[in-house]
């Protein structure tokens, strides 16, 4: 299956894409694995990519689309991909239709992870890291430190990453609506969207996708 998933920040999507391509033994391609693949092996794209992200620039949507269609002709791909953070607008979804075309293929499904706005700012505000280990991470509501402020795995203090504050998911949340939002139509007038809900526990999700997809 070839399939692309879309959901605001703070859906899961990359928890899902995970489960998802494991079930549907097809490889996640990330936006994100797909700049520090690029970069860290010096390829053309990603030393592109570098220059405009050192200059604090956004990357044009050709380097983008560049990158996935590399990833995308790759071996382990040709059986069906899923991808995650790709397109991230509707010229990007364009291009994705016309590299696909051009390969003879087309997309089976789009799944948006659909959740509230409050319940996207109450999932990423709550979030605390360990100044230690960053890999310890804690909610305020969900997956409480036995004591406040405390790392139960190391005593190391826990704290508010800049960027998960609520301001900040407000302003990506933004983004998202003005950037993102709009595939969700383009999709749905190809008659490929394919809509659950976000909420509950993982597996609960990921069985609500497979349950979907599969129809």
């Amino acid at each position: 299956m070839r399939i692309v998933l879309v959901g605001p920040p703070g859906a899961g999507k990359g928890t899902q894409a995970a489960f998802l391509a494991k079930n549907l033994s097809i490889p996640h391609i990330s936006t994100g694995d797909l700049f520090r693949a690029n970069i860290s092996q010096n390829t053309e794209l990603g030393l592109r990519a570098k220059s405009f992200m050192d200059d604090g620039k956004l990357v044009p949507d050709e380097i983008t689309v560049g990158m996935a269609k590399d990833r995308m002709q790759q071996p382990d791909a040709a059986g069906g991909f899923l991808l995650d953070g790709f397109p991230r607008n509707v010229s990007q979804a364009e291009a994705l239709d016309a590299m696909l075309k051009d390969a003879g293929m087309k997309l089976d499904a789009v799944l948006d992870l659909e959740v509230a706005e409050d319940e996207v700012v109450k999932r990423i505000a709550g979030r605390r890291i360990c100044r230690n280990d960053s890999a310890h991470v804690f909610h305020e509501t969900y997956t409480p430190p036995k004591v406040p402020g405390v790392c139960d795995t190391c005593g190391g203090e826990l704290y508010q990453r800049s960027d998960d504050s609520e301001a900040t998911v407000r302003t990506r949340l933004e983004v998202y609506h003005t950037q993102t939002e709009p595939i969700i139509d383009y999709y749905k007038a190809q008659g490929l969207l394919v809509t659950i809900s976000a909420l509950g526990e993982v597996k609960d999700v990921t069985r609500r996708a497979m349950d979907a997809l599969k129809k």
